[in-house]
């Protein structure tokens, strides 16, 4: 006779209780993990490392214990994300969601049509912006090659302090002073402007950035290449004479974010950035945060702020558990208000009634220091809430969205560092 937890059972008995235990994992847990399902995540490293911990241990671990699922997520430096992807690609075996921090055309035909998971969506948040639409859909095949649920606008950061000793306190507001100013800068107090030149992330951002402000771009809203025009020369001599006149040899090397490190040791005037440069200032050291104040550049092509990131995620066709990878990215979305708190205000949601006090609640930043409040010349986030304000009214407006054409074939498009600027 043996004894459970006290009680006597027959041989019978025992067999049976044995057999319903094994089958439920109770004697044997590492079969009972075999059998759950996983889902395996590979994710861009966000700037803010706070934001990736948050993203693994609470909202994917919650994820998983809803969904029976084992949450594995990888965290990929941006500048690798590429390779990786590749790889997958080449071995048709990989994670089974790959968030890329730009629209990844180039691997549509290896992904699933993400039209059902906008569908789902829609039922709760309504349709996607113009930006998320454009950002992932294929106008040639009719599909959608990936789901976009956040951004981050580029503005450009500068020292008030810098630029108020050329007479602009208030930093440039169009191209022209931008070039005339730092120009006058450099002159004054050896200090370049900081613009990313090099085949990076930043560089693509400032290519992007670039051609819009000087009404160009790589292709237009049906697909074509268009980049080959009077107004791309233009463009591209305005950034090499801004290079010779008022930049720095570095810029042509730095690697991925060098432009930040740049920025945060003020060894440069003024750098296009995502919001994330500001609050990476404020951890480091809130004296120099307070001294940055935003705001987008206007061109002949209106005033445009490109994306420094679209969180765009992809589901591969060769997915283990494609199920799972979409309905994460469905509930992901309920969760667009946290995203955008935990980001400090960095990934700005696609779903715009998913946050809908969102100009409310940038007018009253909880980051910002009381002391300062409403004084935007000494209040770095009082002008990235000008800023952000604008781009979430601008959003959808057609020629003054912010990041209003994207790219419909090719991503990433050639690096500026590809053009000769000496």
């Amino acid at each position: 006779m043996s004894e459970i937890r006290g009680k006597k059972h027959s041989r019978r008995e025992f067999i049976r209780l044995a057999a319903g235990a094994a089958a439920s994992g109770l004697l044997f847990p590492e079969r009972a993990l075999a059998q759950q399902k996983t889902l395996k995540i590979a994710k861009w490293a966000h700037f803010l490392p706070e934001f990736d911990r948050w993203f693994e241990e609470e909202l994917a671990v919650e994820w998983g214990k809803r969904h029976d699922t084992q949450v594995v997520v990888d965290h990929v430096p941006a500048e690798k994300i590429g390779a990786l992807a590749a790889a997958e690609v080449a071995a048709r075996e990989g994670h089974d969601l790959f968030m890329f921090p730009w629209p990844p055309a180039e691997y549509q035909r290896h992904a699933i049509d993400h039209a059902e998971i906008y569908q789902a969506v829609a039922s709760k948040h309504g349709q996607v912006a113009r930006l998320g639409h454009r950002s992932t859909f294929n106008p040639a095949s009719r599909k959608y090659f990936a789901f976009c649920d956040s951004w981050m606008p580029a503005a450009l950061h500068f020292f008030q302090d810098y630029w108020a000793e050329v007479g602009m306190p208030l930093g440039p507001v169009h191209y022209g002073g931008l070039r005339i100013g730092a120009q006058t800068l450099r002159a004054k107090l050896g200090v370049p402007c900081g613009l990313a030149l090099a085949p990076t992330l930043e560089g693509n951002v400032t290519l992007h950035t670039l051609l819009h402000g000087f009404n160009s771009m790589i292709r237009d809203a049906s697909g074509r290449n268009v980049i080959y025009n009077a107004r791309t020369v233009v463009a591209l001599e305005y950034v090499r004479d801004l290079y010779r006149n008022a930049g720095t040899a570095e810029q042509l090397t730095w690697g991925p974010s060098g432009n930040v490190r740049a920025m945060l040791a003020r060894k440069t005037s003024a750098t296009t950035h995502a919001i994330s440069l500001l609050r990476a200032a404020e951890k480091l050291d809130p004296e120099i945060a307070r001294k940055i104040l935003l705001q987008p550049l206007r061109g002949s092509g209106g005033l445009i702020a490109v994306p420094h990131v679209t969180n765009c995620s992809v589901v591969w066709s060769f997915a283990r558990n494609q199920v799972g990878a979409r309905q994460f990215l469905v509930d992901l979305i309920d969760h667009s208000r946290t995203l955008y708190d935990k980001s400090r205000g960095c990934n700005f949601p696609i779903y715009q009634k998913t946050v809908p006090d969102l100009i409310a609640w940038l007018s009253n930043d909880p980051q910002a220091d009381p002391a300062v409040r409403g004084t935007p010349l000494k209040q770095p986030k009082e002008r990235s809430r000008k800023l952000s304000t604008s781009g979430s009214k601008l959003w959808d407006s057609g020629r003054l969205l912010w990041g209003r054409s994207v790219n419909l074939e090719e991503f990433p498009l050639p690096p500026l560092a590809m053009v000769s600027f000496v």
